[in-house]
């Protein structure tokens, strides 16, 4: 299990054995003159009841651990591994998890002042951006801040909402899965995260959930914005992309650790999502001097 997934997990397994109720914990990372970088670690469940809140700022949290329901007027989402959560300030807004127990975000935070600086509008029209390749950098950017690498937080933030904004898109009228089905899929899409090495073609996983291939497809497709071999693939190559920037290991050992049984092929994958080779991922993988954080 990948770092960020397993610190939620202790998270989760120490309010169990407290028997305390959920809760959101936070840890600041960053921030400067209009903008924040948070660490949010929720471990409600099930049977906690949902509130309603308010954005108090324009909003992106970058989805690295669990999932969890979210409403609004703009209509309802899942969240998942790999995707943007999207708030407008003043925006009233639902969080619940129905079908699992915690999530883990890195929550950005911008205020109208920044935005102008920017020349950005900062208004969002969907509640969510699926794991898209364009912001593949950036979300595995963030989950290597969580992990331990040294991260120019305010050059993240800028590019993050930047390029929000440019694949954000807007709500869509949809036909909402049932809710059996919204269960079954949201248990394989934890089990996807949870046992990343075990066998996740898209037979295996639609018979876990006793759906057919084809219905298990359709609603993932529906849930996450993306395939189920996409959606492996790329938590596979995130997963990757945090351990290069944060161990000293080998890269081909990591590779195979995350999924992958050829180098040729980790390395074609890794340069298609990311833009640039394992090696050159990280400055000191590639020879440079590490980089500086504020």
């Amino acid at each position: 299990m990948a770092k960020v997934a397993l610190d939620l997990e202790h998270a989760v397994t120490r309010r169990h054995v407290d028997g305390a109720a959920g809760e959101m914990g936070w840890r600041e990372l960053a921030a400067g003159d209009g903008w924040s970088a948070s660490d949010v670690i929720c471990t409600a469940g099930p049977r906690e009841r949902a509130f309603e809140e308010e954005h108090p700022a324009v909003s992106i949290a970058v989805v690295l651990a669990g999932t969890f329901q979210y409403r609004s007027s703009l209509g309802r989402e899942l969240l998942s591994p790999g995707s943007l959560m999207l708030g407008n300030e003043g925006q009233r807004y639902e969080c619940s998890h129905d079908h699992g127990t915690g999530d883990r975000c890195v929550l950005f935070r911008y205020t109208r002042a920044y935005l102008d600086r920017l020349g950005v509008e900062g208004r969002f029209g969907a509640l969510r951006v699926p794991p898209l390749r364009p912001l593949a950098p950036l979300v595995a950017k963030a989950s290597a801040g969580l992990a331990g690498a040294e991260v120019p937080w305010e050059a993240l933030s800028t590019q993050l909402i930047s390029e929000t904004l440019a694949n954000a898109g807007t709500a869509a009228e949809r036909d909402d899965p049932t809710p059996a089905a919204v269960w079954r899929v949201t248990r394989s899409i934890r089990m996807i995260e949870n046992e990343p090495d075990a066998d996740l073609a898209l037979n295996v996983l639609a018979g876990q959930a006793g759906l057919s291939p084809f219905h298990f497809l359709r609603i993932f497709e529906r849930l996450t914005g993306t395939t189920p071999h996409q959606y492996v693939l790329r938590m596979r190559l995130r997963e990757a992309a945090t351990r290069l920037a944060t161990e000293p290991g080998n890269i081909l050992e990591i590779a195979l650790d995350c999924g992958f049984h050829e180098a040729s092929h980790f390395t074609r994958a890794f340069r298609t999502e990311f833009g640039v080779s394992p090696k050159a991922w990280h400055p000191r993988r590639a020879g440079g001097r590490k980089r500086r954080t504020r």
